[in-house]
């Protein structure tokens, strides 16, 4: 299915949101225009306002996860490095923002977001013609990558969530990747292999989950979500276009998340198993909030098509994740 361009901004004169899925960027995210039934007051906008840009960094030896959060009343980031021939979850940096100095995320998908603590920073920034830069900096793990442009559209969705107002994302496909990692063992040439990023922003409800997955190579690549923003932003990168996917659906042992996840979707465009190697976990619960959070690192095996009545591309131990989250913020 061919993707509508982006709009420019996500609501319209009237201040409703734009529903929908569409290729390319968007501008400035605000939803302060937003009118009934998605309209709020300003205390309900800024607790329930959700902001994250995610970064995935993969080679043939290592695979990295970045993430700076804005929870609207608070800030969280993480990182991680995972050596992909022996398994080892390298570095797992995880820190939250106080005494005045948190994370910012950008109001848009192709803006600067910035964390910094007594722990660690991260710096994600533009450079100019869809590039971008990463900077990590914390203990036994250090991230100095450049990556971009993509050579597909970026995936915008914008939909409506229940026991919030609306949400928006914006996906990317594979894009060119260089630089370094450096960890406590040994340092890592990220020369020829693949970023992707996850842009997402809206006004989430107190209680939210999802199960995702995620992988790209330059040439293939793929979004799936089910949980609260539905069907949404299912998306597959093929032949330089982005494509819409059905609903997804995740079959895997809950009490034992490293077996073989089985993923498929309902419109007989995408059947992969994925196989973990590592994962990373964190489970955080305090007075006002909770999160149970692990993303399996490991390879996806199957195959994918654009349309029904096209052959099925085989994907053969592509790189990626899954993950399971849920969470009360």
């Amino acid at each position: 299915m061919t993707l509508p361009h982006a709009p420019a901004s996500l609501l319209s004169a009237d201040g409703q949101p734009l529903l929908g899925r569409y290729a390319g960027q968007t501008g400035h995210i605000d939803w302060d225009g937003l009118a009934p039934p998605y309209a709020h007051g300003a205390l309900w906008r800024r607790l329930h306002h959700k902001r994250w840009h995610y970064v995935a960094l993969c080679t043939e030896r290592v695979f990295c996860g970045v993430a700076i959060v804005d929870l609207g009343w608070t800030s969280t980031a993480f990182a991680y490095a995972f050596d992909r021939n022996d398994g080892d979850m390298l570095a797992n940096f995880s820190a939250d923002g106080r005494l005045g100095r948190r994370g910012r995320v950008a109001n848009h998908s192709g803006g600067a977001s910035h964390f910094e603590s007594p722990k660690g920073r991260i710096a994600l920034e533009p450079s100019g013609a869809g590039i971008f830069t990463l900077s990590v900096a914390c203990d036994y793990l250090e991230i100095d990558a450049e990556f971009g442009p993509p050579n597909a559209p970026l995936l915008l969705a914008v939909g409506a969530v229940a026991g919030g107002a609306v949400h928006s994302t914006q996906k990317s496909s594979g894009m060119p990747l260089s630089g370094e990692v450096r960890t406590w063992r040994e340092e890592y040439d990220l020369a020829g292999g693949v970023a992707s990023f996850d842009y997402s922003n809206g006004l989430l409800a107190r209680n939210t989950a999802w199960r995702w997955a995620s992988a790209h190579t330059l040439e293939l690549g793929f979004n799936l979500q089910a949980g609260y923003f539905g069907a949404n932003e299912n998306a597959l990168w093929l032949d330089g276009q982005v494509h819409a996917l059905a609903p997804a659906r995740f079959l895997y042992d809950a009490k034992d998340p490293l077996s073989t996840w089985h993923i498929f979707t309902e419109d007989d465009l995408l059947e992969l198993h994925f196989t973990p190697e590592g994962a990373r976990r964190d489970n955080r619960k305090n007075l006002v909030a909770a999160s149970r959070f692990l993303q399996p690192v490991g390879t996806f095996t199957g195959w994918v098509r654009s349309t029904p009545d096209e052959p099925k591309r085989m994907v053969t131990q592509m790189m990626g994740v899954t993950e399971e989250h849920t969470s009360r913020w």
